[in-house]
């Protein structure tokens, strides 16, 4: 089992900055990639950013630009600059360890002035 903790939401007026944390822990012999979600109220929940292990990370055009994720071991990061109303939503970080995807327990964006 891999346990996920996040960190780092909370509340940042328009254009703004803001990085999310994602630490994995537990029995994780090689992690196959490492990846953000995030789920506004109503909508699907949609990636944000991915890093493979042997490829260069991919963002959607959404966030491209605004968005860095990067990965130090067995911790993701993300970092949202420019931060729109739009961005709004609960963050998730996603790791495939084994083949087997595992979830974070989210974290809140709060976009407003």
């Amino acid at each position: 089992q891999v346990q996920l903790v996040e960190s780092g939401g909370g509340l940042v007026q328009p254009g703004g900055s803001l990085t999310l944390s994602c630490a994995a822990s537990g029995r994780i012999f090689n992690i196959d990639a490492m990846s953000w979600y995030r789920q506004a109220p109503g909508k699907q929940r949609e990636l944000v950013a991915l890093i493979p292990s042997t490829s260069i990370p991919h963002y959607p055009d959404s966030v491209k630009g605004r968005f860095t994720i990067s990965r130090d071991k067995n911790t993701v990061y993300l970092q949202m600059n420019s931060l729109k109303p739009e961005d709004a939503a609960v963050y998730y970080c996603n790791v495939i360890e084994g083949g087997k995807g595992y979830w974070g327990q989210g974290t809140q964006v709060t976009v407003s002035s």
